[in-house]
């Protein structure tokens, strides 16, 4: 037993089912997609998403259950995790920035539009002539106060954590996860009055893929910290060691500072001197 007893700061995983089974699921998901916009059946789809959504729950109760007994999750397993979760952010940087240069593409090629078939979507004007845009500085603004002052609460959770305050960490989690949840209703209620649609003209398509990912980010970041106020109430996390915790702020404030970019470049520069809807 002493020879093969841990002696390193490594966390060597033990075999898992997940990986086969997310395969498995996901493959079923893409034919059962493909065989819903063929206007076949939508179920293969929701078996599949079934079968993803239920490896998501047990895959990482695994992990916590790794990170909760005091062995697995080593400092030097923590450190890794943190550069894998720097890494994740970076990526996801970059996936925006790809919307956005979608988006400023729109703008900067219509001097040589004519080159393109784009010019069939948009009129050589930048956003299309007849589309009206967003007020910026009406349910824009409302959303862009709610997400920094989510902010503002996550940071106050993670203090209070720190401090080993449980009742600041418990309302300061409570008031975050609300806030996301508004978020996401105030962006429904702002695409369910909008003047244009995704399909028909490029503004459009650029618009609500760039701001739909971003309020499908602000729904994973809801239900993350969900899941970090569950684990906070039964005292999981601890002053010294919170690192889901840590992770689920790194990306709620990612998730702000991607939406400030969207506010001053989507709707306030790109609303400039052009028709508003109210």
């Amino acid at each position: 037993m002493a020879a093969i007893e841990k002696n390193h700061d490594y966390h060597m995983v033990e075999p898992s089912p997940w990986p086969f089974v997310i395969s498995i699921s996901v493959f079923v998901m893409m034919i059962g997609a493909i065989a819903w916009m063929q206007d076949w059946t939508p179920w293969l789809f929701f078996i599949g998403l079934a079968g993803v959504l239920y490896t998501f729950y047990a895959w990482w109760a695994d992990v916590v259950k790794e990170a909760n007994n005091g062995v697995d999750h080593t400092p030097v397993v923590q450190m890794h995790h943190r550069y894998g979760m720097m890494l994740f952010i970076a990526s996801e940087v970059m996936f925006f920035v790809a919307w956005f240069w979608a988006y400023f593409d729109g703008f900067f090629r219509l001097d040589d539009i004519e080159q393109y078939a784009r010019v069939a979507a948009t009129g050589g004007h930048w956003p299309p002539m007849g589309v009206e845009l967003f007020d910026p500085f009406h349910l824009p603004l409302f959303n862009t106060l709610i997400l920094l002052t989510s902010g503002t609460t996550v940071t106050w959770a993670h203090h209070a954590l720190l401090e080993n305050d449980r009742k600041g960490l418990r309302w300061g989690l409570v008031l975050t996860v609300a806030l996301g949840i508004l978020f996401s209703f105030v962006q429904y209620l702002e695409y369910s009055h909008a003047a244009f649609s995704f399909s028909g003209n490029y503004y459009g398509a650029t618009f609500f893929m760039a701001t739909g990912f971003h309020g499908f980010h602000v729904l994973i970041g809801t239900v993350f910290l969900a899941v970090c106020l569950i684990r906070a109430e039964m005292g999981q996390f601890t002053p010294e060691r919170h690192l889901g915790f840590e992770f689920a702020a790194w990306y709620w404030h990612f998730v702000d500072v991607v939406w400030l970019f969207l506010f001053a470049s989507v709707y306030v520069w790109g609303a400039w001197g052009v028709a508003l809807s109210h």
